[in-house]
């Protein structure tokens, strides 16, 4: 059976623990007849408005800085437009109806730019509008391997005259700073006037998207419900004109801005280049928001008209607009210089090296091909180009989160970028070093040592309103020391730890030293307190498992790098003592608490609780929860949820996934039947989890429909908010699901590597790559073989598969035999927690992400 065929992910009946809600069968995540399954690119072949706010996000085109949303070149029809600049944000004071020390001061919310996008054509006076044309023809796609979202109508007008009209947009990946779109028509029966109107717009006029959002707590919004996924707007206005160009003989237009209260400074100019033997006519028109090209042509049929319109962007925290003009200007001279076909040449290279470094392959399933393809493309738009900033939770998709940067990028988002394009990796790491003051500014703020990074932020100050769920989460701090750790050792990039990594490894363990304490009465164990983990639906406990997990792993790896650092470059040890007052006696005491962390576990049910009351709570009981009062987070007081087991995401799960060499087999198979019944998925961070750990101890059927849930996160709208922009963690989240799930890569540390598949029972083959110590290696499981090769670099690799060395290098494949798919749970699993309640409560499973 195709697993199309196959019932939606973590239904209950499917998994064994009793009634089930009904959920369309997979295919039904998209509608194959509008979505043809296409491995290179993501197709639309019939127009549709009822859901312009998921398409407009999927056919997003971007590169980590610039995004712009998949509106329609008209700029009518659509759910919220977008162009967004990574990093771009307005900032306004938090107004709490209840003051308290320490709580956050500024929000920030990322702001939509004037939108270029912008080509309207009229042809006898009558506008295009797709809501209403007779469109006798009509395809859009999104080119995985060129990165240019392409769009073809036949349109006939209301005088019955057929127009074709082809257009294409791209973000470039070469050069960070520029767009370029072409617009090209042609009559095809009889002669008409036809105007084309190009034009860069910054909306105020009231509505979403024309003004910024800002977080829940902002001064002078409007509110928008009580969803804390989606963001406030400020009801003021945000961009304050400063600069207007028009060069009517050139048709180069600008416009300048300066965000009210931030300082944040943007320029946005357009070139226009039209090609075509009709008589033409040109008109520019500028003012505070609007600055526009309109050409006139007298048509006629067979003869096209050709505009190539190319944007650059450029942003500031002070620079004045008008320097910024400057560069705009250099950008597009320089496009000007070298040709638009240079571009897209670029565009295409740039994207096959990426695509040699990071495909994964699934032969035979095409609609599981495209989606991987899709996700890891998403992947590449909201990092490739974010040098100096962060990687926001929507990317430059939406403004979803107010375009904050989370732990997400750390946890969800790096692996992809570590084993796949290290370079990009390191610029993230460079971010957070960015922020280290700012970090050390807000321990202090809190009475603790060190530093503690902001759990959402995009300045470096911490944004979240809401402490409980937000600053509490303190795991952040090991978050970030993991993906350093896993960096460092993928890439052996000691120059940026010797240099600002030991910096970030020193300042977190300094911060979990003091926020922990020592109690004697227990044989001297180390516990932290009055902290949240990633399960938002419990907040402020004691000993949470997941935090005190990687806070000890941060407090070794520190300890690690800094006696390492001593030996290896003491001219750098002494440089980063001074630079931090290092001694000797507090990197002893990393190794003590790191030994003595409490890590608790429950001997009667043989499972980790989550902290250290999770289980003196009452059992919520989900089996009668009505999917329309999900996601809880929207429809129960945060005090409800609190004094339930109920959880929003993986919590303990991730624990197992990142820090598995702590916990034994048993261990992982317990702790996963307990919690993953009880977890609801109204997270998108947890169904790729729960598939990793799914295949790992033996559920593959279950693991491989978490796998399908994640992997359409987006693509099928399965949360109800990708029109707010691309889940940036979930797509991160797929490749890992791939590659540490099926694919059974592990990262032990030190240059440890080992490699345990699962492949789907119905997947002929499964290939990813890896690249590590600058060698490429590409990786290809089949049911009963593994392929090792060696694809760029000229290093050796030793890999523990099965428990068994497998070195391999340049020229030297290896083929290794494999017995079986590891350990496999048949049948239904068992209920995990029975009737351990004395009330007789029995754990019920539900559909993730419904």
């Amino acid at each position: 059976m195709s697993p199309l065929d196959q019932p939606a992910p973590g239904t209950d009946e499917d998994r064994g623990f009793g009634p089930s809600h009904e959920a369309p069968p997979v295919r039904d995540f998209l509608d194959r007849s509008r979505f043809p399954a296409d491995p290179w690119k993501l197709t639309e072949v019939r127009y549709d408005s009822s859901d312009l706010g998921l398409t407009e996000t999927v056919f997003a085109v971007g590169n980590g800085y610039l995004g712009l949303r998949g509106n329609v070149e008209e700029g009518r029809d659509s759910h919220t437009h977008g162009t967004f600049v990574n990093g771009f944000h307005e900032t306004w004071p938090i107004q709490h109806a209840e003051e308290a020390f320490g709580f956050a001061r500024v929000g920030q919310t990322i702001v939509n730019a004037p939108d270029a996008k912008i080509i309207r054509l009229y042809v006898d006076d009558e506008p295009l509008l797709l809501s209403v044309a007779d469109l006798l023809g009509y395809e859009r796609s999104l080119d995985l391997r060129e990165g240019v979202l392409r769009r073809s109508l036949l349109w006939r007008t209301p005088s019955g005259k057929r127009v074709r009209i082809e257009s294409t947009r791209m973000v470039s990946l070469a050069q960070k700073h520029l767009a370029i779109m072409t617009f090209e028509v042609t009559l095809l029966d009889d002669s008409a006037p036809v105007a084309i109107s190009s034009q860069i717009l910054n909306r105020q006029d009231g509505e979403d998207e024309y003004h910024v959002r800002a977080s829940a707590m902002g001064e002078g919004k409007v509110g928008e419900g009580n969803d804390p996924r989606k963001a406030e707007r400020l009801q003021r206005r945000v961009l304050e004109p400063q600069e207007q160009l028009g060069e009517p003989d050139t048709g180069r237009v600008a416009l300048g801005y300066r965000c009210a209260e931030s300082g944040m400074t943007l320029a946005v100019m357009a070139d226009h280049d039209l090609q075509t033997e009709n008589m033409v006519t040109s008109r520019v028109v500028t003012g505070d928001d609007l600055a526009k090209t309109t050409f006139r042509i007298a048509a006629e049929p067979g003869v096209p008209i050709r505009l190539t319109k190319t944007v650059a962007y450029h942003t500031s925290r002070g620079v004045p607009s008008r320097e910024l003009l400057d560069r705009c200007r250099r950008t597009l001279d320089r496009v000007r210089e070298q040709g638009v076909e240079q571009q897209t040449s670029d565009q295409r290279d740039w994207l096959t090296a990426f695509w040699q470094r990071a495909d994964v392959e699934v032969p035979g399933q095409p609609e599981i091909q495209q989606a991987i393809r899709w996700n890891l493309f998403s992947i590449v738009q909201a990092s490739a180009r974010a040098e100096g900033q962060g990687i926001p939770a929507k990317g430059v998709t939406g403004s979803g989160y107010g375009g904050h940067y989370f732990w997400d990028t750390e946890v969800y988002v790096m692996p992809f970028l570590t084993y796949t394009t290290p370079s990009a990796a390191r610029n993230a790491l460079r971010f957070r070093y960015s922020l280290l003051d700012a970090a050390r500014r807000r321990a202090d703020q809190l009475a603790q040592k060190g530093a503690l990074f902001p759990w959402r932020t995009i300045n470096g100050e911490e944004a979240s309103a809401y402490y409980a769920a937000g600053t509490a989460q303190y795991h952040i701090d090991a978050d970030i020391a993991y993906a350093l750790s896993q960096y460092i050792g993928a890439t052996g990039d000691t120059e940026f730890l010797d240099r600002q990594g030991i910096d970030i490894f020193v300042e977190t363990a300094r911060l979990w030293a003091d926020l922990g304490f020592w109690r004697s009465e227990e044989g001297g164990t180390f516990h932290i307190h009055s902290v949240t983990g990633p399960d938002e639906y419990t907040t402020v406990v004691n000993d949470n498992l997941y935090t005190n997990v990687m806070a000890r792993f941060n407090l070794r790896r520190a300890a690690e790098a800094v006696r390492t650092l001593q030996h290896a470059n003491p001219a750098a040890y002494e440089a980063a003592a001074e630079r931090l007052s290092l001694t000797e006696e507090e990197v002893e005491e990393w190794g003590r608490a790191a030994r003595g962390m409490s890590i608790p576990f429950d001997e009667h049910l043989g499972i980790h609780p989550q902290d250290s009351h999770f289980l003196e709570r009452e059992m919520w009981d989900l089996d009668h929860t009505p999917l329309d009062s999900r996601p809880l987070l929207l429809h129960y007081h945060p005090l409800v949820i609190y004094r339930f087991q109920v959880l929003k995401q993986a919590d303990v799960v991730l624990a197992l996934f990142l820090q598995g060499e702590d916990f034994t087999p048993e261990q992982k198979r317990a702790d996963f039947e307990y919690y993953d019944p009880i977890t609801t998925g109204d997270s998108t961070l947890s169904a790729v989890v729960q598939s990793i750990i799914a295949a790992e101890v033996g559920y593959h059927d279950l693991a491989y429909r978490y796998f399908l849930s994640a992997l359409f996160v987006d693509l099928a709208d399965r949360h109800g908010n990708t029109s707010d922009g691309v889940h940036v963690a979930s797509t991160g989240g797929v490749w890992s699901a791939v590659a540490a799930g099926f694919g059974g890569f592990r990262d032990l540390g030190a240059g440890q590597w080992c490699i345990d598949p699962r492949l789907p029972d119905d997947w002929e083959s499964l290939t990813y790559r890896v690249t590590l110590r600058g060698t490429r290696v590409r990786v290809t499981v089949r049911p009963d073989e593994l392929d090792l090769t060696v694809e760029a670099g000229d290093g050796h690799l030793a890999f523990d598969v099965r428990g068994t060395e497998v070195v391999v290098g340049p020229g030297e494949p290896v083929t290794v035999a494999l017995a079986g798919q590891g350990p496999r749970l048949e049948g239904e699993p068992p209920n995990p927690a029975g009737t351990r309640r004395s009330d007789g409560t029995v754990i019920t499973a539900i559909v993730p992400g419904a």
